[in-house]
């Protein structure tokens, strides 16, 4: 695609350059992207549903704030997967460019929108807990339903301005300025601060779960230096673990899409590496994918209910199991009965 001019201002703003982004060129790698859009995004669904199902379906859940964050990120994931699945499909394997400036601006907005989201309703657990582990007696005054709420709109609304910027003239259409080389119409300086802001919200998250492991880890020393073994220790252990495995996660998911896109800025992409970002991006998807299983379903609360959920499940299936044979032994008496009275009279 060396032939594609994106810095050109003759044609950087026309439909027909997003083409010089579709940088998929083989069947096997159009296959490959779907498929992996196709598993992550229906799995990222179904767990993100159900784990908005078992938080709202309980009362003792619903009103606590460290589920309300679990739930804005389940929602942002979900959104995430449904925008980022359909736009990017239908971008680089079915190569469809029949919509304007306008429409492909809307969907990054609504992918941007749902990622950064995911990422912020991150950095609100990340606070929650350090909240509750750096300051535990006065976690319930500082952390209430009421300000959950209303940091939860702050978040929606400031990652939904963010993100419609470029379409809000943001962009190096209505600028005139540099072109990025991985996004249509996006300009460089947007692109910029858009890499700054996820940036910072992973450093903080970074940062915050960093001391939550910290203190965990104190804790535990204490505990078996005076050779005491008691749950807490084990808790402390379990949250230890569940650390580890987030920050792992998170910054796996999140390094290679965003290494690529500072490359772009300060240099020249290949087609090559153009096309490892396409591939690096379904990372996102992953990281969407995996939240619920460490963030909700290691939850003691929620993994109880899913255990009752998965039981009244199985009762209703063994009730609807025997209900037929019932209906027909209850009708084979029925008949017999008849039968029998006929021979009588």
């Amino acid at each position: 695609m060396d032939v594609c001019k994106i810095h050109e201002n003759a044609s950087k703003c026309s439909t027909s350059t997003m083409e010089c982004f579709m940088v998929l060129s083989t069947q096997a790698q159009k296959i490959s992207i779907a498929t992996l859009c196709g598993l992550f995004g229906t799995l990222c669904v179904f767990e993100n549903s159900l784990v908005l199902y078992l938080i709202f379906s309980s009362p003792g859940t619903r009103r606590k704030p460290s589920y309300l964050f679990i739930s804005s990120l389940a929602l942002a994931d979900i959104l995430a997967s449904i925008i980022f699945v359909c736009s990017f499909v239908n971008f680089h394997v079915f190569n469809e460019t029949n919509f304007s400036k306008e429409i492909y601006l809307l969907q990054l907005g609504g992918v941007n929108t749902s990622f950064s989201a995911s990422l912020s309703s991150l950095l609100l657990t990340a606070l929650d807990r350090y909240i509750s582990i750096s300051r535990p007696s006065e976690y319930k005054v500082l952390m209430t339903w009421k300000r959950a709420w209303v940091a939860l709109g702050v978040l929606w609304v400031a990652c939904a301005t963010v993100a419609s910027l470029p379409l809000l003239g943001w962009n190096c259409c209505t600028l005139n300025s540099t072109c990025s080389e991985l996004f249509p119409f996006v300009d460089d300086n947007y692109l910029s601060s858009w890499i700054s802001l996820i940036t910072v919200l992973l450093g903080c998250i970074v940062y915050a779960y960093a001391h939550v492991l910290w203190k965990a880890h104190q804790h535990a020393a204490y505990m078996e230096k005076h050779q005491k073994q008691n749950a807490r220790m084990r808790m402390d252990v379990m949250l230890a673990k569940t650390l580890v495995m987030v920050l792992a996660v998170l910054v796996l998911c999140w390094s290679p899409v965003l290494v690529l896109m500072i490359y772009s800025i300060f240099g020249r992409l290949s087609n090559h590496l153009r096309k490892v970002f396409a591939f690096c991006s379904t990372l996102c998807l992953l990281n969407s994918m995996v939240n619920p299983i460490i963030y909700a379903l290691r939850s003691k609360e929620l993994y109880s209910s899913l255990r009752m959920l998965f039981a009244r499940f199985r009762r209703q299936l063994k009730a609807s199991e025997e209900s037929p044979e019932g209906d027909s032994t209850h009708k084979s008496s029925v008949i017999e009965t008849v039968c029998e009275d006929t021979r009588v009279t």
